[in-house]
């Protein structure tokens, strides 16, 4: 853990960018969620709940590749699992829109 201590998420969400200055590990957690999303559609239309497992596998797997290969740093889940699962979906957002470079 990075013994860091954020009171919200307005506070941690730039800390997490921080964390996610690589371009090439923001396209691994993007590669990751858009996979997850789609394991849960799957999942939605089958009612197989491996696609679930899939899920989880898939969008923690490609981040945390990303975070090892490229921005050689501990994914910031491991220290503060909801804020960063919250965050990575703001980042996600604002990639798919345009608001931050993927």
């Amino acid at each position: 853990m990075d013994g860091k201590h954020f009171a919200n998420l307005d506070e941690f969400y730039p800390y997490y960018l921080s964390q996610h200055a690589n371009r090439l590990c923001r396209r691994m957690h993007f590669i990751g969620s858009s996979s997850a999303l789609a394991s849960v559609v799957q999942f939605a239309d089958s009612g197989n709940p491996w696609w679930l497992l899939f899920a989880l596998v898939s969008g923690y797997g490609c981040a945390w590749i990303g975070h090892y290969l490229f921005e050689k740093n501990r994914p910031a889940t491991f220290g503060h699992p909801f804020l960063s699962f919250v965050s990575d979906w703001k980042m996600y957002w604002q990639m798919l829109t345009g608001k931050l470079t993927w």
